[in-house]
């Protein structure tokens, strides 16, 4: 069950964080309701990786990199 909660914060910054949730196709609630999700898990060491893994699923490498590639710097 979902419940409704007051938050208060500046104009400017509602905006600009529901333009950026909006680019990422989702809403600003989902965006806190993950916050929120994370926030309670800090510091549970058993969870960390798997959050941190969920969080970065976004980041996929667009080929295979040779091992040359991998090591250049």
């Amino acid at each position: 069950m979902l419940k409704n909660i007051t938050l208060s914060a500046d104009e400017t910054l509602i905006r600009k964080a529901r333009e950026k949730a909006k680019q990422e196709h989702t809403t600003l609630n989902s965006q806190f309701r993950q916050w929120l999700e994370g926030y309670i898990n800090i510091g549970t060491n058993s969870n960390d990786y798997e959050n941190l893994m969920d969080q970065l699923n976004y980041a996929k490498p667009e080929r295979h990199y040779t091992r040359d590639e991998l090591n250049e710097r």
